[in-house]
């Protein structure tokens, strides 16, 4: 890997390569906090603080790759006399196709991610709080050995309808249909699963229209192949959807990169080709202002034999019946 990573400085005219704890540091092997320095000669070498960091670039170097999430009080202590440029011009395109160990890894993400969501059809739903139910989420991604939680969504009844909705002290009560995902990062690499549960019963016309968002998950899934545009997953999910009558309800994103990060490459509004290798979160959702909506996010590895669902727990629509 170090050796496609100096290829790719190279070809970018870049003496060394400065990383903070970050997708990009761990990539490259990073652990904790610290820095870690890659020239065009030599092992990666690492120090502790950025004036250390700023030691170990060659003198002589004109053109140097910071990190993206570099701050500006770090580049001021390392006083760098170089052009300054983002290493993810270097290792973004290297991230896009993840290696066996890599793709190993994000099957245990989302694995453990599915997990907590199967778990939770077990837990007592009707007479809780979103922000409860919140909060025993984020304890059992602890449990399912999550190193972070990224994000914990539970909204229940007119709350499905917003996608940006944050748990709150709403009682979560028969009828109500609950949307429920977790994003967590396990050994360095992340997953997200989202399912929407109903307490009882759904609400009148919700089945109808969350089969619609079944029905673009699995067609935006299919399509992850190789030599695919990266573009066509989301642009099938959304001709399902708007075939529907549902286009002015659809969310803008159908989907992201995901592996050491929870937003990376490929962009799924991309003319790229998808190679095997690549992972995608697929997320197909479906919001009905002021009534309900609907979301299903899973994990699907592009392979060599096709696409792989890496969350493979069911998306049927589950009734909790307490």
């Amino acid at each position: 890997m170090i050796d496609d990573v100096r290829a790719g400085m190279a070809a970018a005219g870049v003496d060394a390569l400065v990383l903070r704890p970050s997708p990009d540091f761990r990539y490259l092997g990073g652990r904790g906090a610290g820095y870690l320095v890659l020239t065009l000669e030599g092992p990666p070498r690492t120090a502790r603080g950025p004036a250390e960091a700023a030691s170990l670039v060659p003198v002589s170097a004109r053109r140097v790759a910071v990190d993206p999430e570099t701050r500006a009080r770090e580049l001021l202590i390392m006083g760098l006399d170089a052009e300054l440029m983002l290493a993810s011009v270097v290792l973004g395109p290297l991230r896009l196709t993840k290696r066996p160990a890599e793709v190993a890894a994000l099957r245990r993400a989302a694995s453990a991610a599915d997990s907590v969501l199967l778990a939770a059809r077990d837990l007592t739903w009707f007479g809780a709080t979103e922000r409860g139910m919140g909060y025993r989420l984020r304890a059992m991604l602890a449990e399912a050995g999550c190193d972070e939680a990224l994000s914990v969504v539970v909204a229940a009844g007119e709350h499905t309808a917003d996608p940006a909705h944050t748990p709150c002290d709403r009682v979560i009560n028969p009828g109500d249909a609950v949307a429920v995902s977790v994003c967590g990062r396990w050994d360095g690499y992340c997953a997200e699963v989202a399912r929407v549960f109903a307490v009882a019963e759904p609400p009148e016309d919700f089945e109808a229209m969350y089969s619609v968002v079944l029905a673009a998950q699995q067609a935006a899934s299919g399509v992850v192949r190789a030599g695919v545009p990266a573009s066509e997953p989301a642009r099938l999910a959304r001709e399902v959807i708007d075939g529907s009558g549902y286009g002015h309800y659809m969310s803008e994103r159908q989907g992201r990169g995901i592996g050491l990060s929870d937003h990376e490459g490929p962009s799924l509004d991309s003319g790229e080709l998808l190679a095997p290798g690549m992972t995608v979160c697929l997320e197909t959702a479906i919001h009905l202002p002021d009534l309900f909506g609907a979301r299903v996010a899973d994990v699907v590895l592009c392979g060599p034999e096709g696409p792989e669902r890496l969350s493979s727990g069911p998306q049927a629509l589950h009734i909790a019946d307490h």
